[in-house]
């Protein structure tokens, strides 16, 4: 069983029902959700370095809110949360992140790029010695 699953959000649907999967099974093993919400800075640059510091903020609230909406879930359902919310581009936190918690799991809800798939996967192999990421 897992002790800790890590779940990248990003405040769309599919990201809504990941969330919803995340809970359920948290809520079987006992375990803690780490949510992750990453400011894309390929999309948005960093405020410091581009006269888009609006949008960056504007971006970083609505991850703020996405994050407080799904800890305010998992509170109604007695799963512990722990959040990020960050600025980076998503593949390199995630991956960063999982590292960093020594998340069981991580339960993605879209299709993820081979590299980023492979990168998992070494995380995996270096968390359960089996090689394949639970997603």
């Amino acid at each position: 069983m897992p002790t800790s699953i890590l779940l990248p959000l990003d405040g769309s649907e599919r990201s809504t029902r990941a969330g919803d999967a995340a809970l359920d099974r948290a809520e079987t093993a006992d375990c803690t959700v780490h949510a992750l919400y990453v400011v894309d800075t390929a999309r948005y640059g960093e405020p410091a370095l581009s006269s888009a510091e609006a949008l960056v903020d504007e971006a970083e609230d609505r991850g703020r809110d996405r994050l407080a909406e799904f800890v305010a879930r998992a509170r109604d359902r007695g799963v512990d949360v722990e959040t990020r919310c960050c600025h980076g581009r998503p593949a390199e936190e995630l991956l960063a992140y999982a590292r960093a918690v020594d998340a069981d799991e991580v339960l993605l809800y879209r299709r993820v790029p081979h590299a980023v798939r492979d990168q998992l996967a070494d995380v995996a192999d270096r968390i359960h010695g089996t090689g394949r990421p639970v997603a």
